[in-house]
Formats: structure tokens, sequence, C-alpha cells
């Protein structure tokens, strides 16, 4: 899946969460970031560093492929 904004990655930041069976507070636990952070990459309102990016996406799962 190709991710082309913010918007699509945090849809699927959430799609994923949710299929896993976890909460928003839940992912910021495990990925040691604030619920706030979560809600608003979830909506696509925050630009994030790609560090915490990949921290959150390697909780879910999710790999990141940067061409």
């Amino acid at each position: 899946m190709q991710i082309n904004n913010i918007k699509e990655l945090g849809e699927l930041i959430k799609t994923t969460r949710k299929s896993q069976g976890l909460t928003q507070k839940d992912l910021a636990l495990v990925a040691n970031v604030g619920v706030r952070l979560i809600i608003e990459m979830e909506r696509g309102e925050r630009n994030v560093n790609i560090g915490t990016v990949i921290k959150v996406c390697s909780m879910l799962g999710l790999n990141i492929n940067i061409e």
C-alpha cells in the first residue's frame, strides 16, 4: 500500500489499531507517546517527526519503505 499524505497515514494507523483491538490509549502506552499525539496522527492533523511515525507503526506491525 502506498501512502501519499499524512491523512492517509492516519487512516492506516487508525484502521490497523482498531483491527488489533487496541484503544488509542493502548497504542500510546506501548509506543511510549502521548494519547493526544495518537489522536492527532489518526486525524492527520499533526506533522510528527519520522522517528515517531516509525515507532508508532512498528508497534502496530506496519513496515515503512521509503523510495
